[in-house]
């Protein structure tokens, strides 16, 4: 069986100034603003949640089924996902358009600036759940607003369980739209900041939140992650790695490991320490599909830190 992933695919283009920003952006200027960054260092990655996600959940021995829209330029994504053996036959090309695009300038402070150009993926809603089979597990993340909503109706008609994972969409969505969604959903994934603004945009707290689904999971970066089911909190350490090079797409790779262990019908705080795990193997890694590791990497990987044995 095979676990459907609603998303976005898209190009990653990250480009280094080796300076700050702030040296060059005038503040009592911002309205007049016209300046150029000399980016001598750039790399292309591939990425996008369905990309990101699929990626790790095949790393750990899941069986990931990515469903996205993409435009004329996939062909390199395409080898690469062929090259990994992932499934790619519930993404679809809208032609005419570009795959996704992000544009991202990171400083030497870290800050970033970045240009989103959707293409492809707002056409997201041309895909549906009802269109596959073998399908026992799924995740509705960011992608086209329309697509987002119509998969999440599908996932819950078709009676197959998922995890609603607004991220950036979520400023997309009133409360009430939430609220629907979230009524959809058998487990919510988010970040700290997203849980707030969830909460904000709801009226709900976050126990009445809690109450609506099986599980809301919280992630909170280098200060660990929380599981909420059962009427109980499960907190979770982060996972301490050597060197912190790059945070982009942790929270894809914790997701994929939450998909796995649901997959797999494993404990909470099981399911929440693959994940942790996961995102530290990922953030010590530029770029998003860079990690590598075997299933008895991972289950050595996971003895050692946590003090027993992945069955």
């Amino acid at each position: 069986m095979s676990t459907l992933i609603c998303g976005s695919i898209a190009f990653d283009t990250i480009m280094v100034f080796q300076d700050r920003f702030r040296n060059h952006i005038l503040p009592d200027q911002v309205h007049i603003l016209n300046v150029a960054f000399h980016v001598p260092e750039m790399r292309r990655e591939f990425g996008g949640g369905a990309g990101n996600i699929a990626y790790s959940l095949h790393l750990l021995g899941g069986h990931p089924l990515p469903m996205a829209t993409v435009g004329d330029d996939f062909a390199p994504y395409a080898d690469w996902l062929d090259g990994r053996g992932i499934d790619r036959r519930h993404i679809t090309a809208v032609p005419g358009s570009y795959t996704a695009q992000a544009y991202i300038t990171t400083d030497l402070d870290d800050n970033q600036i970045t240009a989103f150009h959707p293409g492809a993926m707002n056409a997201s809603h041309q895909n549906r759940v009802d269109a596959t089979d073998g399908v026992s597990l799924g995740i509705v993340s960011p992608d086209g607003r329309q697509g987002m909503i119509d998969h999440a109706q599908q996932f819950a008609t078709a009676g197959i369980p998922f995890i609603f994972d607004p991220g950036q969409g979520l400023p997309l969505f009133d409360g009430p739209t939430l609220l629907e969604l979230v009524d959809q959903a058998n487990w919510l994934a988010l970040n700290d900041y997203e849980s707030r603004l969830l909460l904000e945009r709801t009226g709900l707290t976050l126990a009445e939140l809690v109450r609506r689904v099986e599980a809301v999971v919280i992630t909170r970066g280098a200060e660990g992650s929380s599981i909420y089911t059962g009427g109980e909190e499960i907190a979770l350490p982060a996972v301490t790695v050597e060197a912190a090079v790059d945070p982009t797409g942790c929270g894809d790779a914790y997701r994929a490991g939450l998909l796995y262990g649901l997959e797999k019908g494993l404990d909470w705080p099981t399911i929440g320490r693959i994940a942790s795990l996961l995102g530290a193997l990922k953030v010590a890694h530029h770029g998003t599909q860079n990690h590598a590791f075997d299933e008895d990497e991972f289950a050595d990987r996971f003895s050692e830190a946590f003090g027993y044995v992945l069955q």
